[in-house]
Protein backbone atom coordinates (compact mmCIF):
# COMPACT_ATOMS: atom_id res chain seq x y z
CA UNK A 1 0.00 0.00 0.00
CA UNK A 2 1.40 3.66 -0.74
CA UNK A 3 1.37 6.21 2.02
CA UNK A 4 -1.17 9.15 1.40
CA UNK A 5 -1.56 13.13 2.48
CA UNK A 6 -5.24 13.90 2.21
CA UNK A 7 -5.67 17.92 2.84
CA UNK A 8 -9.45 19.02 3.84
CA UNK A 9 -10.16 22.26 4.71
CA UNK A 10 -12.86 22.93 7.15
CA UNK A 11 -13.40 26.63 8.60
CA UNK A 12 -12.69 26.43 12.75
CA UNK A 13 -11.42 22.84 12.92
CA UNK A 14 -8.79 23.89 15.26
CA UNK A 15 -10.97 25.20 17.75
CA UNK A 16 -12.87 21.76 17.62
CA UNK A 17 -13.57 20.33 21.16
CA UNK A 18 -12.05 16.90 22.19
CA UNK A 19 -15.79 15.70 21.90
CA UNK A 20 -16.40 17.32 18.66
CA UNK A 21 -12.95 15.83 17.32
CA UNK A 22 -14.09 12.63 18.92
CA UNK A 23 -16.94 12.44 16.90
CA UNK A 24 -15.27 12.69 13.64
CA UNK A 25 -12.62 10.31 14.57
CA UNK A 26 -15.66 7.61 15.24
CA UNK A 27 -17.66 8.49 12.23
CA UNK A 28 -14.14 7.99 10.08
CA UNK A 29 -14.08 4.58 12.26
CA UNK A 30 -17.60 3.18 11.33
CA UNK A 31 -16.71 4.07 7.59
CA UNK A 32 -13.71 2.48 7.41
CA UNK A 33 -15.76 -0.77 9.13
CA UNK A 34 -18.43 -0.62 6.75
CA UNK A 35 -16.30 -0.65 3.68
CA UNK A 36 -14.75 -3.90 5.11
CA UNK A 37 -11.53 -3.29 2.96
CA UNK A 38 -7.95 -4.18 4.11
CA UNK A 39 -7.02 -1.96 1.37
CA UNK A 40 -7.14 1.22 2.94
CA UNK A 41 -6.38 2.30 6.98
CA UNK A 42 -6.56 5.79 8.48
CA UNK A 43 -2.94 6.33 10.16
CA UNK A 44 -3.78 9.86 12.02
CA UNK A 45 -4.60 12.63 11.50
CA UNK A 46 -3.24 16.91 12.09
CA UNK A 47 -5.75 19.26 12.51
CA UNK A 48 -4.68 22.69 12.13
CA UNK A 49 -6.48 26.21 12.30
CA UNK A 50 -8.83 25.55 9.28
CA UNK A 51 -7.15 22.67 7.77
CA UNK A 52 -7.16 18.60 8.70
CA UNK A 53 -4.24 16.77 7.41
CA UNK A 54 -4.96 12.90 7.15
CA UNK A 55 -2.76 10.02 6.39
CA UNK A 56 -3.70 7.45 5.05
CA UNK A 57 -2.01 4.08 3.77
CA UNK A 58 -3.95 2.77 0.64
CA UNK A 59 -3.76 0.56 -2.36
CA UNK A 60 -5.31 3.51 -4.16
CA UNK A 61 -6.72 6.89 -4.31
CA UNK A 62 -10.30 5.87 -5.40
CA UNK A 63 -10.76 4.25 -1.89
CA UNK A 64 -9.83 7.44 -0.23
CA UNK A 65 -12.61 9.17 -2.19
CA UNK A 66 -15.33 6.74 -1.30
CA UNK A 67 -14.71 6.63 2.14
CA UNK A 68 -14.93 10.58 1.71
CA UNK A 69 -18.27 10.61 0.05
CA UNK A 70 -19.29 8.09 2.49
CA UNK A 71 -18.47 10.04 5.81
CA UNK A 72 -19.54 13.46 4.02
CA UNK A 73 -15.72 14.06 4.44
CA UNK A 74 -14.48 17.32 2.33
CA UNK A 75 -11.22 16.22 0.22
CA UNK A 76 -9.33 19.42 -1.52
CA UNK A 77 -6.10 17.35 -2.17
CA UNK A 78 -4.53 14.09 -2.27
CA UNK A 79 -1.13 13.46 -2.56
CA UNK A 80 1.20 10.34 -2.64
CA UNK A 81 3.98 10.81 -0.16
CA UNK A 82 7.32 9.76 -2.08
CA UNK A 83 9.53 10.11 1.16
CA UNK A 84 9.81 10.60 4.63
CA UNK A 85 12.73 12.83 5.89
CA UNK A 86 13.20 13.81 9.40
CA UNK A 87 16.59 15.30 11.37
CA UNK A 88 17.71 11.96 11.15
CA UNK A 89 18.03 11.95 7.20
CA UNK A 90 20.35 14.80 7.76
CA UNK A 91 22.64 12.17 9.75
CA UNK A 92 23.38 9.33 6.96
Amino acid sequence: MKTFVIEREIPQIGKSTHEDLQGISRKSCDVLDGMNSEEIKWIHSYVAENKVYCIYKATNPELLKEHAKKGGFPINSISVVSEIISPETAKV
